[in-house]
């Protein structure tokens, strides 16, 4: 079966760096619109950055400048490259692949906490 398998959460200082990666396994994510999810504790779960297929990525408005998507093709990993973090990027983050419209596959998440 397909598997998503997030790593490098944890705790991190505001202002500081992260980096989250996405290992799959069965599916290639180059095959489809991959991204990183959110949700903090009590709210909803929020669109943070994509990538396509052909490599074009979006960010939502509170990663731009911030946040990097990237994947590796040879390797099959997603990776979201996390600067400047602020308190408000607490949360569980999910990596998922699918379509523009709907995704097919979620990973386990991963939890990051930033400290202040």
């Amino acid at each position: 079966q397909v598997q998503l398998v997030e790593s490098g959460g944890g705790l991190v200082q505001a202002g500081g760096s992260l980096k989250l990666s996405c290992a799959a396994s069965r599916i290639v994510f180059a095959a489809y619109v991959s991204g990183w999810y959110r949700q903090a504790p009590g709210k909803q779960r929020e669109l943070v950055a994509t990538i396509a297929t052909y490599g074009s990525t979006n960010y939502a408005d509170s990663a731009k400048g911030r946040f990097t998507i990237s994947r590796d093709n040879d390797k099959n990993e997603l990776y979201l490259q996390m600067t400047g973090v602020k308190s408000e990027d607490t949360g569980v983050y999910f990596c998922a692949a699918g379509t523009h419209d709907e995704v097919i596959h979620w990973g386990q998440g991963t939890q990051v906490t930033v400290s202040s």
